[in-house]
Formats: C-alpha cells, structure tokens, sequence
C-alpha cells in the first residue's frame, strides 16, 4: 500500500448509509433550532428583518451544526484529508471558481447594505462564513470522502455528492415552502460547481470561501426591514445558468488526460 493509499484508508470507516443518517441529524439541528428558538417574522416580506431574527433564525442553528460536522470529522479521524483533495483537473476549469467569486462580488447589494445597521450588516457576513464552512465540511469534505473511499469513480463522487446537497435543501420548505423543491434543483448544479472549486484549489478553504460570498451576495438584499429587488442579482443568475451548460458539454473534459508515460 502506497503513502497515498494509506492515507485514504486512514481514520474509522463510515460508510454513504451512515453518510445519509449523519446528513439527517445535520439538518435535524438547523431546522429543529429553527424551530426552538426561531424568531416569527410574519409582518415582514424579508428574510431576516432584524439583527435578532438572523442570529436566531440562522446564526445559531447553523453554528450548532458546524460543531456537529467538527466533531463527525475529528471521531472519525479524516481531518487529513477532508482538508485536502488533490484530484488534478484542467486548466478552463479554474473559470469556475473565478467567476463565481467575481459574480458574487458584483452582484452584493453594497447600496442596501449601507442603509442597515452596522450589528445586521456584521451577521449577514457571519451568516455567509457559517454558511460556507458548515455546508462544505459536511458535503464537500464528509461526503465527497465518504463516497470516493466507497471506490465511486470521480464522476460518481461528483454526483452524488452534488444530488445530496441538493435534496438537504428540500428541509428548508418547512419555512420557504414548495419553492424549496426549486432551490433543491437550482442547488444540485451548484454542488457540482463547489467540487470543481475544491478540485481546482486542492483544499476545501477554496470552496468555503466561493459558497460563503456567493450566498452573502444572495442575501445581501433580503436582509432589514424592507427587501429589496438588486438588477446585480441577476448576474448570478445569468452565469449558473452558463455554468450548467459549461457542465453538460464539458463534463468529460475535467480531468486531464493521461499519456502514455503518465503513471495510473
């Protein structure tokens, strides 16, 4: 067994049922918190009006299970690898990442978010930084690892991991309702974006910080007491849609091609 074989099989094994189960408790913790100590905002057209509605609402539960997915990995002894993915790919797919990181840039509500206190304003870009290390230590860093120590193929990997994430959104229709099936969807092509992030960097910090801004872009209009509509919003849009047909014709052309002399 090589260096890098052993590392693979380093730590408790845990296998992708097991997987599904802890994706449960995750969401069982936000959406259960949510619900425990959730503020009812049914006066406002806005997602989190007040700065207490955020860090009720969101800040708490989702930190609550950033601790869960800490502690999931540290049991199971994968901080090694879950940290690192070193899968080479090819150059153009480094326009992943890019783009998506200078979308979100453009598409912050930097005018909306100049009128809302500086408490709001701190919680949102919180909320961004929570979003993104939660989200990808437990799809990107768990579930990637989880199913490539199965010996699914890197397509497989990509998949599944990219559908799972997807379906967790399904939770959130306990307060967005059936817009949350779409989100679902919307979010499954995300999920396979991230992992090109995460294949591209070689760390998961890379795609930690794309999902953190992009989301912060997202809600930077729909936070205080009076949401408003952002034409830069629609640059992002306007570039997943791109992304998704990047990845339909594109999606066999990731990974680099070997030569003769490459080593399997």
């Amino acid at each position: 067994m090589d260096a890098a074989e052993a590392e693979k099989q380093a730590g408790r094994r845990f296998t992708w049922p097991w997987f599904l189960v802890a994706v449960l408790v995750y969401l069982g913790i936000i959406q259960g918190l949510g619900q425990l100590i959730g503020v009812d905002t049914p006066s406002s057209d806005s997602r989190f009006p007040t700065t207490e509605s955020l860090v009720r609402n969101a800040l708490i539960p989702i930190g609550a299970s950033i601790v869960f997915v800490a502690a999931l990995v540290t049991w199971l002894g994968w901080w090694g690898e879950v940290l690192r993915y070193r899968v080479p790919v090819r150059r153009w797919v480094r326009w992943v990442p890019i783009s998506m990181l200078l979308a979100s840039l453009v598409a912050l509500n930097y005018g909306h978010l100049a009128d809302q206190s500086a408490a709001l304003v701190g919680c949102l870009l919180l909320l961004g930084l929570f979003v993104g290390v939660g989200e990808e230590l437990m799809f990107r860093g768990v579930g990637v690892h989880v199913f490539k120590r199965a010996g699914f193929s890197e397509g497989e990997v990509a998949l599944w991991s990219s559908v799972i994430f997807g379906l967790a959104h399904v939770s959130n229709a306990i307060g967005q309702g059936a817009q949350a099936i779409i989100q679902a969807l919307v979010v499954c092509t995300s999920g396979y974006f991230l992992y090109l992030c995460l294949r591209v960097g070689g760390v998961i910090l890379l795609p930690m910080l794309v999902h953190g801004l992009w989301d912060t872009s997202l809600f930077s209009s729909m936070i205080g007491a009076e949401p408003v509509v952002y034409p830069g919003a629609v640059l992002i849009i306007l570039l997943q849609v791109a992304l998704i047909v990047v990845l339909v014709t594109r999606r066999r052309a990731v990974s680099p091609t070997r030569t003769p002399t490459s080593p399997a």
